[in-house]
C-alpha cells in the first residue's frame, strides 16, 4: 500500500479515537460484531451479516472530514442507470498516429549554423528549429516545424553538412493509435466504427476511442490482423511504446441499475459497496448480476441516486476491520 494511504489511515484512526470519547458509537453489526455479542444472545442468536439490500440508516459507518477524503483519494458516483457491454478483448501497444507525423529535411544543402531543439522538446507549427548557410547563395535560413507537436529524432548539429537527409522528426501526439492484435477467428467480429475501451495494466489509465482501420492482409511472424484505435490524448498521458488491454465493444445492454465494478468490497463474505449518508460512508450489501469490465448490473442494494464510493473504497473496509478488531479485545 502507499505510503500515503498509511497516512490517511492513521489520520482516520485518530480521529475516531477522538469520536469515541466524545460520544457513544451506534454500529451496526458488520462495522462492530464485537460490541454487539450481548445484544445478539438476548434477540436468540440473529442472523450475522448483510444480507443483499440491507442497511441500517442509524449507522454511523466510517466518518471522514473533506481533506481526508481528498487526501485518500476517495472519488464518489451516483447508483444509477448503465450500459453493459458484450466485448471483444485484445492486446496492443500504444504507437503514433502516422498521419501526425512529419520528417524535416534542409531546403537547400548547406552548413548547419545553429539548432535550436532538442529530442522531447514540444513546439510549435513554425518555429524554428535550425539555421543553415546555403552553400550556393552563402545565405542563412530557418528550418521551420512543419506543424505543432514534439521533436522525436534529431540528426543534426552546428557545422555539419546538411543535404537530403532527415535532420528533425515531428509527431503531434494530441492523437494516437493503439494497434491491437486481431487473431483470425474473430475478425468476424470487429467492425470499423465500434467503441473501443483501452485500458492500461500499469498505470491504471483508460479511456475510450473508435476501431478506424482492420487490416486486410495478416502478419506472417505472429498470425494476426492489425486493428488500429484512434485515441484521443491532448494531455499525452498514452505514450508510444506502452503496452495496453482493450475491450471493443459488440453489443450494449441498457439497465436500470449499475454500480462501478471497483466500488465492490467482499466483507464478511458479502458482496457490499459504501454508500455516503448523514454519518459517514456505510457499507450496503448488494446483489449483483450482469458485468463487464466497468460496471456490475444492480439487482438489489442502494438506492436510484444515492451515493456510493468507487475509487479507493478499500480504505474504508480495511478501517472497519481496524475498528472491529480494536472492539474485539
Amino acid at each position: 500500500m502507499d505510503i500515503k494511504l498509511y497516512i490517511v489511515l492513521g489520520m482516520i484512526a485518530l480521529s475516531a479515537c477522538g469520536n469515541a470519547t466524545s460520544e457513544p458509537t451506534n454500529a451496526s453489526p458488520v462495522e462492530n460484531p464485537a460490541a454487539g455479542n450481548s445484544d445478539r444472545d438476548q434477540a436468540g442468536h440473529q442472523e450475522d451479516g448483510l444480507e443483499a439490500g440491507d442497511h441500517d440508516e442509524g449507522d454511523a459507518g466510517v466518518a471522514l472530514t473533506t481533506e481526508q477524503i481528498e487526501a485518500a483519494g476517495i472519488e464518489l458516483a451516483t447508483v444509477g442507470p448503465a450500459s453493459i457491454r458484450e466485448s471483444l478483448p485484445l492486446y496492443g501497444v500504444i504507437a503514433p498516429n502516422a498521419e501526425r507525423v512529419r520528417e524535416v529535411a534542409a531546403r537547400f544543402p548547406g552548413v548547419i549554423q545553429a539548432v535550436r531543439v532538442k529530442v522531447g522538446d514540444a513546439v510549435k507549427q513554425g518555429a524554428v528549429l535550425a539555421t543553415v548557410e546555403s552553400n550556393e547563395s552563402l545565405q542563412t535560413y530557418s528550418v521551420t516545424a512543419p506543424l505543432a507537436g514534439v521533436i522525436t529524432e534529431r540528426n543534426a548539429n552546428p557545422g555539419e553538412q546538411a543535404g537530403d537527409q532527415v535532420l528533425f522528426t515531428v509527431a503531434d501526439l494530441s492523437t494516437v493509435w493503439v494497434e491491437l492484435s486481431l487473431f483470425p477467428r474473430d475478425v468476424v467480429k470487429a467492425r470499423v466504427g465500434q467503441s473501443v475501451r483501452v485500458k492500461s495494466p500499469d498505470t491504471g489509465l483508460n479511456a475510450e476511442g473508435k476501431l478506424v482501420y482492420v487490416a486486410p492482409f495478416g502478419q506472417a511472424a505472429n498470425q494476426t490482423l492489425v486493428a488500429r484505435v484512434l485515441l484521443e490524448n491532448a494531455e499525452r498521458s498514452w505514450a508510444p511504446g506502452l503496452y495496453v488491454n482493450a475491450d471493443v465493444t459488440l453489443a450494449e445492454t441498457p439497465v436500470p441499475l449499475a454500480v462501478r465494478n471497483e466500488a465492490v468490497q467482499n466483507l464478511e463474505g458479502r458482496d457490499v459497496v459504501f454508500v455516503q449518508g448523514d454519518h459517514g460512508f456505510a457499507p450496503h450489501a448488494v446483489q449483483l448480476g450482469r458485468s463487464d469490465g466497468e460496471f456490475s448490473e444492480l439487482l438489489s442494494g442502494p438506492e436510484p441516486g444515492e451515493r456510493y464510493v468507487t475509487r479507493n473504497s478499500f480504505i474504508l473496509k480495511a478501517e472497519l476491520g481496524k475498528g472491529e478488531a480494536e472492539h474485539g479485545h
